[in-house]
């Protein structure tokens, strides 16, 4: 491990076998999380009869797109993904009528994605749904607590962003 990353054990202050042990059991927690949080992606999917991934570009344009539309390299930076799988995808939620394809005003070579009057309607009538699914997962943070905990949750995606490169340059 590279000097600069702080060992389990320095972490967590206790012994490293059992600092050890904690790592373990978070990625096993993050990772039965994330499934849990991709079967719930499925479900909503189905009900439009598109793909996880597709209802999550559908998701990515609602909390970004301010008015003029989100560009496809974006999308595709928050996703973790290749800006031609966001590219494929999208071309078939726009034949779906999910979402608007254009070119950028500024670059032609820039598609602005946008969401539908259909999109938005759909995401309208299950925002009561998903705001009592949110109450039933997430309600017992307060906001400074949930903040505190999603904040803390960025800090481990980056320092694992930085190890991630570190790493590679490595090998």
């Amino acid at each position: 491990m590279p000097p600069d990353l702080s060992t389990p054990a320095r972490v967590v202050g206790i012994s490293s076998a059992e600092g050890q042990k904690m790592v373990r059991r978070f990625i096993w927690e993050i990772r039965s999380i994330n499934a849990s949080m991709e079967e719930l992606r499925q479900f909503r999917a189905n009900v439009l009869g598109i793909t996880g991934s597709q209802w999550m570009i559908l998701m990515a344009l609602a909390d970004l797109d301010r008015e003029n539309g989100v560009p496809v390299n974006v999308v595709s930076k928050l996703m973790r993904v290749e800006s031609s799988f966001v590219t494929t995808q999208s071309k078939l939620l726009e034949k779906k009528g999910f979402l608007r394809r254009k070119s950028s005003t500024s670059d032609a070579r820039v598609v602005q994605m946008s969401l539908t009057d259909k999109a938005h309607k759909h995401l309208a009538s299950v925002a009561t749904q998903q705001e009592a699914l949110d109450e039933f997962v997430f309600g017992e943070f307060g906001i400074s607590d949930f903040n505190e905990f999603v904040s803390k949750l960025a800090a481990i995606r980056h320092r694992l962003e930085k190890a991630r490169l570190k790493v590679a340059q490595e090998f």
